[in-house]
């Protein structure tokens, strides 16, 4: 998850759990003030390791530091003790009144197990028991980036201060409506930027929703009615209930995904599903067969996307060309059903360029992390070129695909060079 997001998590955490106060108010610091700021400084704080990058430059770091002992449960006492004595520290330093130190160690606690927690939920990984173990749990339910989960967590905050008063109401609901569309339009160009697009029907439907969530509790001031932590214990409830939908979902996608494998008669090795941007709607459903991957689109907008025998599977590669398309062995397409289409990604075979590649330290790291790795082997003059690449990461229109490390051999079989390919 992203960073931003999980600060935005700690604060909801702070007030709706805790009775936290306001980060950003004119009333002096105060000990329900040092509460919220305190869950939202553990709950980035693991982010902290990056840190380490801006003066160590190695490529894998990415890989075998990132999401480690800063996001290890082994680990999680000691940082929020740290935290809280640095806390107490500030606070006489300024004279302000603050929590007991064992009260501030259970917040940073309470902040930095969310983090985790969040990042557990995405497909990246999280090593969350190191130093004792290196491994790399991923639960695979939420896209690194998830614009509804953290519209969840910010919004009800957001409502808590519009609705604290009675002065000023309409200006402030209908300038954070406005505000709030402007920034889902804005979203939806950067996600077209990065080649992940988000479709106008979408834009649509959430710019009228957050009209509904801002505009209608304004209306005989029903929102004046409801309590500051109520906005936010809303919040956390929701968010709860949209990390269980989207295990359903990850459920439902995986099934779909077995369909897909049945009627192709696939010799599947193993078989994973991704969440995609923008919603737990949508999903990248992985295949790992013996010579590559398959790769498939799951999208819930679809109600009627099993392949079943009324839907044809359509390659990618045979999209230009007629009579190529493979289809389930049944009766004709119904009409009205678009084809289920799905992409191959083959490994190049083997040859002594890929082996020497595989036995490089930096080589063998990737295929630690990667779940689903994929090998491509091609000629550029005289040099060999060998990349690796994990098809867990969605592909881009442009450019090379996420992770993907190259390297490059001479004639003669020496590395010129290796590292990511941007």
């Amino acid at each position: 998850m992203d960073t931003i997001t999980h600060g935005i998590a700690g604060a909801l955490i702070g007030k709706a759990v805790f009775r936290g106060d306001d980060m950003f108010t004119r009333r002096p610091m105060n000990p329900k003030r040092i509460i919220t700021w305190s869950l939202m400084f553990g709950a980035i704080f693991p982010d902290s390791d990056v840190i380490r990058g801006w003066f160590d430059h190695n490529d894998m770091l990415i890989m075998t530091w990132h999401r480690s002992i800063t996001h290890s449960l082994v680990c999680l006492p000691i940082w929020a003790l740290v935290l809280a004595l640095l806390t107490r520290a500030i606070a006489r330093w300024r004279k302000w009144e603050a929590p007991s130190l064992a009260a501030l160690a259970g917040i940073y606690a309470v902040g930095i197990a969310s983090h985790i927690f969040l990042d557990l939920v995405t497909d990246f990984g999280t090593m969350i028991w190191s130093p004792l173990k290196w491994s790399r749990p991923a639960w695979d339910l939420i896209f690194i980036i998830d614009f509804t989960l953290s519209a969840i967590l910010l919004i009800p905050q957001i409502l808590a201060w519009v609705y604290a008063k009675r002065e000023g109401l309409q200006q402030r609901a209908l300038s954070c409506w406005i505000i709030s569309a402007a920034v889902t339009i804005a979203v939806t160009a950067i996600s077209r930027i990065v080649g992940a697009p988000i479709s106008a029907r979408y834009v649509f439907v959430t710019i009228v929703i957050l009209a509904a969530i801002f505009l209608l509790p304004s209306l005989r001031n029903i929102g004046l009615g409801l309590k500051y932590s109520t906005w936010n214990l809303a919040g956390l409830v929701l968010t709860i209930f949209y990390i269980g939908a989207a295990y359903f979902a990850h459920n439902a996608a995986f099934a779909r995904l077995q369909k897909f494998v049945e009627a192709q008669h696939m010799e599947a090795r193993s078989l994973a599903v991704f969440p995609l941007p923008p919603s737990i709607a949508h999903w990248d459903g992985l295949v790992v067969g013996p010579r590559g991957v398959y790769e498939t689109r799951i999208n819930f907008g679809d109600l009627s996307g099993d392949a079943d025998t009324a839907r044809t599977i359509v390659s990618m590669a045979d999209l230009s060309s007629s009579g190529n398309s493979q289809t389930a062995p049944a009766s004709s397409p119904s009409p009205q059903l678009p084809p289920i289409e799905y992409s191959y990604y083959p490994d190049a075979p083997s040859n002594s360029f890929i082996e020497a590649a595989k036995d490089l330290p930096q080589v063998k790291t990737f295929f630690w992390f990667a779940r689903v790795p994929v090998t491509r082997f091609h000629k550029e003059g005289a040099d060999s070129v060998v990349e690796f690449y994990d098809a867990r990461f969605p592909h881009r229109d442009r450019g090379p695909s996420p992770f993907t490390y190259q390297v490059r051999f001479d004639a003669n079989g020496a590395v010129l060079s290796q590292g990511w390919k941007e």
